[in-house]
This record gives C-alpha cells, structure tokens and sequence, in this order.
C-alpha cells in the first residue's frame, strides 16, 4: 500500500516528495549501502527486491506489534523460520545460477585446501550452510520475543505488589508504567535495528556465494 501511495508522486515527471520520496531513500539506503557493498555492483540489482522485501516486512510486523491489542508476528518461530528459509533459497540460488550445482559446492572448499583436511573441512561447510539462515531464524526471534517479555514481566509487577499489599500495588503501577513505556520505546528502536541486522546479514551471506573468492 505505501508502495502504490509513493509512486503516485512520481506521475507526471515531478519530483517525489512525503511518502515517495521517503521510500525511494529507503530503497536506495538499501541497495547502495547494504547490496552494493556486500554482494557487488553486477549482482546487487537483481536482490535489492528481496532485501527491500525483508525489511519493509520486518519492521512493519515490529511496529503493528506494538500496537494496541496485536502481536509481533516476528515474535513467532514459525514466522522467522520462514524469512530465514526464504533467505537461504536466496543465498544457494546466488551461488547456483553463476556456477551450477557442482561449481557451487565445489566453491564451499576453501582452494589449495590440503587433501587431508578435506574429510573435516566438507562436512563443516556444509553444515555451515544451514547455521546461516539458523542463526538468522533465532536471531531476530529472540530479539522480538525478548522486548514483548520484559514489557509484560513490569507490568505483572503491580499485580504482584498489589497480592502483598494494595498500597505495594498502587505504588508500583506508576513505575512499571513507565519503564513499560520507556521500553516500548526502545522497542521503536529495536524494530528498525532488526530489519536492518536481518537484512545486513542476509545480504553478506548471498555475497558469499555469490563471490566465493572474496
């Protein structure tokens, strides 16, 4: 929906202002500074679409998140598994479509490996493959699941003051409030730092196959 409100200001030739040209910064903050330098000028292009993808749906679950009555999507397991998995098609892809599936497990060995080392070395790179994108799932995971639950732990304070004594209760409230406020803060914060790590990273990864010599 923003995506079809900012091309609007595109028509006509004029130049884009609010939304359009806030998104079109977005975009290319994304490609110049995240695909360009990590997965090279002949190849950043043809995943900008997919980095853009990952982020605009990472932070926007984080903040509908933190709205009254709803839930960080991004907080479920099964939801990071699915962006981390769909960044590891994207990561085998890279590396397949340059060199073809022999070229690109073949790339996995380090060159002028010694033959001894090859028994450790391939299962450790091959297992290495899946680490990536696991590491990615639990990541942001984490991250999310941690805010919601340090919000929810002050705000049970009051009612755990308020079992000992009603006026423990009253006293509390206030406090728990604001250190809930002040984390929901925080989590503003926290939402646009995940988008952009799970990004990062998923970019640096699809770099990696994509030029194996650096």
């Amino acid at each position: 929906v923003l995506a079809r409100l900012a091309v609007r200001s595109y028509r006509g030739g004029k130049i884009p202002r609010g939304m359009g040209a806030a998104l079109e910064g977005l975009v290319l903050f994304i490609r110049d500074e995240i695909a360009e330098p990590n997965i090279g000028h002949g190849d950043a292009r043809k995943f900008t679409p997919l980095l853009c993808s990952f982020f605009s749906c990472i932070l926007v679950a984080a903040l509908l998140g933190l709205m009254p009555f709803s839930a960080t999507s991004t907080g479920n397991l099964a939801v990071t598994m699915g962006l981390a998995l769909v960044s590891f098609a994207a990561q085998q892809y890279a590396g397949i479509s340059k060199y073809g599936v022999a070229g690109h497990f073949h790339n996995l060995i380090p060159p002028g490996l010694p033959a001894w080392l090859l028994p450790i070395m391939i299962p450790v790179e091959i297992l290495s493959m899946f680490t990536k994108p696991f590491a990615l799932m639990i990541r942001l995971f984490a991250n999310m699941l941690a805010g919601h639950m340090v919000i929810t732990t002050l705000l049970l304070l009051i009612a755990l003051m308020g079992q000992i004594s009603w006026i423990g209760g009253v006293a509390m409230a206030p406090v728990s409030i604001a250190l809930s406020l002040f984390i929901m803060l925080l989590e503003v914060l926290v939402a646009f730092i995940q988008a952009y790590i799970f990004t990062l990273l998923s970019a640096i990864f699809i770099g990696m196959y994509a030029h194996p010599a650096h």
